[in-house]
């Protein structure tokens, strides 16, 4: 007993230096797996809308990738859809899942050329106003190793989605003749100005370019240009130009490089949204978000479902990957966030594997199993 007491200062002594030793070599790969542990009180629920088209095929390439990169992320899926209603799920349903869990990824949805319950609501429509759903955020940039006419294309446009010309109010007064109401008010005018004068400070832009027809359009239009520049006067340091919707996919197809942060109505904005798509690869590698107070719904930038594609593996995941990334930034995974963001890039800069629709021949399998193999994934 009395060899023992004496000997325990020194087996203290001894077991502190080989802890202290191991961690030298190890701290590395120690705070990176700390980093992304895996524990039950970080997991996330999120809502997930596959869309129609090729969306389920997108999404099982992120629930792939989230699967090999061991996200703690947990879905709560729903078929959602006005191409096929009989399958669809409530839209009740699916607005109360997203506002319970405050994020969702989301597909593309279909919309019919004719409504089967004669509404001139769209399902999509009918889920942004159930969740107040008003700000849609694109950030378009150019991505290394796609090749297109223009570079260094980095802009942001927000798009008002709750009114103007969505606001499915039309009707034919006498036969032949057709009224359609673009509704625009100073509430909402406001609302979107502030949302990205404050983008642009948050993100560290100097410009902010309101688009509009207040040339045409004195009344409508014209309201939202005044609740532009009201706004543009509470933020001294961010700059501001106005630029008439015309003129405005003019420059965006010769001068992209100009535009920092755009704000728009709703239909200008969808156009702006799909033209600047087009400048950097295409509706396969935007991606977008649609915010309100309480939520945010992640999904392609473009809306396409690329229908004549489905079930060919053909599709491009990469829009759909981004989204993902960008939603678990959002509820601070980051270090899953920049993994995913940083092998997609890899593929895309490589260049060995490419989907159709940037140039190559691979398919959406292949490159959904690229991006897997270039995950950092942080070593036991």
């Amino acid at each position: 007993m009395s060899v023992l007491t004496r000997n325990i200062p020194r087996i203290c002594v001894q077991a502190s230096q080989t802890v202290a030793a191991r961690s030298i070599h190890s701290s590395t790969n120690t705070n990176r797996a700390a980093a992304l542990a895996e524990r039950p009180d970080t997991r996330v629920t999120a809502t997930l809308i596959p869309g129609d088209g090729v969306g389920p095929e997108l999404v099982y390439s992120v629930q792939e990738v989230f699967k090999a990169a061991g996200v703690p992320v947990d879905w709560e899926s729903y078929f959602f859809s006005e191409v096929n209603p009989t399958l669809s799920a409530p839209l009740d349903d699916v607005a109360h899942s997203i506002s319970k869990n405050r994020v969702a990824l989301k597909g593309i949805l279909a919309t019919p050329d004719y409504s089967h319950t004669g509404e001139l609501q769209t399902l999509n429509m009918k889920l942004r106003n159930a969740l107040d759903l008003y700000a849609n955020v694109v950030h378009v940039k150019s991505l290394p190793g796609i090749k297109c006419r223009h570079s260094n294309i980095d802009c942001v446009i927000i798009r008002e989605q709750t009114e103007g010309e969505y606001s499915a109010l039309e009707h034919e007064s006498v036969r032949g003749v057709v009224e359609c109401l673009k509704i625009v008010t100073a509430k909402k005018s406001q609302r979107i100005a502030k949302f990205a004068f404050d983008y642009a400070i948050k993100n560290n832009r100097k410009k902010v370019t309101a688009v509009h027809k207040a040339n045409i359009m004195k009344l409508g239009d014209g309201l939202f240009l005044r609740s532009c520049e009201e706004m543009a006067k509470l933020y001294p340091n961010i700059e501001f130009e106005k630029m008439i919707v015309d003129n405005c996919t003019m420059q965006m197809v010769s001068n992209p490089q100009q535009f920092d942060v755009m704000v728009t109505p709703n239909l200008y904005g969808n156009i702006v949204d799909n033209i600047a798509s087009g400048l950097v690869g295409g509706a396969g590698v935007v991606s977008g978000s649609s915010y309100s107070a309480e939520c945010v719904v992640f999904e392609p930038g473009a809306r396409h479902t690329f229908s004549e594609a489905v079930g060919k593996n053909v599709a491009n995941p990469t829009a759909m990957l981004l989204c993902s990334s960008k939603l678990l930034r959002h509820v601070n995974l980051n270090s899953y966030s920049e993994m995913i963001r940083n092998a997609v890039e890899k593929v895309l800069k490589d260049g060995k594997i490419k989907t159709k629709d940037i140039g190559g021949q691979n398919s959406t399998q292949e490159f959904t199993y690229a991006v897997i193999s270039n995950l950092d994934l942080p070593k036991a």
